[in-house]
């Protein structure tokens, strides 16, 4: 019985993830039917405080998912979570950041640049589409359903114990390390109508990036050892490195 409600608990936690996922798509493309967006409804407060409280609300999403995806935190975290649904309990608390983040954003809507109606306007939208295409590509590219949790779930239902991870190369993590923290990059950045509210969200989320892959790369060459070394030496980490022959 405890097996299945795992099973179920990281179905649902899945859900309510790509739910979450889908959300911060429209949010941060501005779509004109999305209840709320990074550059409306307009906002209700001066431009220091509503900078201050979006420079929060990116703060908290940055340490949530990055204090959490610790090594020492997931160690201290099993004792309270079972360890099978420890990444779907993961996943609802970065669903939980992401919709305090929707809710309480506050709109900064002067305008940077606006190639909107434009030929700059259409490149951006496709490199914008382009940069989640990359995301949810990278995430098969490796293991989808382990990232999220799913497999885990499963191993436990069915008293089946994950194999020793392997360092993968597939297509892009031949070009570039991360390439899902680079679709992410493109995401935030491309853009016809860059406002200042917009900025700070790329801004803030591309330093938690920065920031983050550090400490991943810590994790993989404490894992990995040599051989993730030498991965590091010849690829780049957010864009493909290029070298005379």
């Amino acid at each position: 019985m405890t097996r299945s409600l795992h099973l179920l608990f990281g179905i649902v936690a899945y859900a309510i993830f790509l739910l979450v996922f889908l959300y911060l798509i429209g949010f941060v493309a501005d779509l004109p039917w999305w209840p709320r967006t990074v550059d409306r409804p307009r906002p209700d407060m001066p431009i220091g405080p509503a900078a201050a409280v979006d420079g929060a609300l990116v703060l908290l999403f940055g340490l949530q998912h990055s204090v959490m995806a610790r090594q020492g935190f997931k160690r201290a975290w099993t004792r309270i979570v079972p360890e099978p649904i420890e990444r779907s309990t993961y996943m609802l608390f970065t669903c939980l950041a992401l919709i305090l983040m929707f809710v309480f954003w506050q709109p900064i809507p002067i305008t940077l640049w606006d190639v909107r109606g434009g030929a700059a306007g259409v490149l951006l939208w496709a490199l914008f589409g382009a940069g989640w295409l990359i995301v949810l590509l990278s995430t098969f590219l490796l293991n989808h359903f382990e990232l999220f949790g799913l497999q885990q779930v499963w191993h436990a239902l069915r008293d089946r114990t994950a194999s020793a991870p392997q360092l993968r190369q597939p297509l892009f993590y031949r070009l570039v390390r991360h390439p899902l923290y680079s679709g992410f990059f493109i995401a935030f950045w491309a853009t016809p109508h860059m406002t200042v509210g917009h900025a700070l969200l790329a801004a803030g989320l591309s330093a938690y990036m920065l920031i983050a892959i550090e400490y991943e790369e810590r994790d993989l060459i404490g894992l990995f050892g040599a051989e993730y070394e030498a991965y590091r030496g010849r690829v780049g980490k957010l864009m493909p490195r290029f070298r005379r022959s």
